[in-house]
């Protein structure tokens, strides 16, 4: 049998019932609709695979489910915010404040921590490329970057007096004055 034979002969008896399926979980037509098509063009990816599929309806049933579990898990994710949301000028300058505090705080740290901190968390450089660059196992990298980072936290804890709520945010610090040039 061809692969298009294979996969149209499977689909025809199994797509209204997934259909229906999907229409029940998402309680959405559209939403239901869209995974179906995804879940075709899996299918279809395939290729000559989805012949040797022992139980077509099975398989069918278990992409659909990772299908829907991943539309879920994005949607979690995804809130939708008022239109009159604005930001706190007071937000926006504690951030500022606190983030005027780091170049104090980060030149008090040795320097083998500073450049872990600075290469890995402020320039974006990824610890196995930090790894690589100072000749370390990348397990050594992480150690060092984590290692880093909890001292940095300790000192801005310290010397900054920074006190997080219980979702780990900055509830309050006493600012320090920074570096003078």
């Amino acid at each position: 049998m061809s692969t298009m034979n294979c996969l149209t002969t499977a689909w025809s008896a199994h797509a209204p019932e997934l259909r229906g399926w999907l229409r029940y979980r998402t309680g959405d037509v559209a939403l239901a609709d869209d995974l179906l098509q995804d879940l075709f063009l899996k299918a279809l990816r395939q290729g000559s695979r989805f012949c040797d599929v022992h139980n077509a309806r099975a398989w069918l049933f278990e992409v659909a489910r990772n299908l829907l579990a991943d539309q879920w898990r994005v949607a979690h994710h995804m809130v939708d915010m008022p239109e009159d949301l604005v930001a706190h000028a007071d937000d926006i300058d504690t951030v500022d404040t606190l983030s005027a505090c780091l170049p104090r705080v980060l030149s008090e740290l040795s320097s083998e921590d500073r450049e872990a901190i600075t290469l890995c968390d402020l320039q974006g450089m990824a610890q196995a490329d930090f790894a690589q660059a100072k000749g370390l196992s990348l397990s050594a990298a992480k150690s060092r970057v984590q290692r880093a980072r909890v001292r940095l936290r300790n000192q801005m804890s310290q010397v900054c007096q920074v006190q997080m709520n219980k979702f780990g945010q900055v509830a309050d610090f006493v600012p320090r004055p920074p570096l003078s040039g």
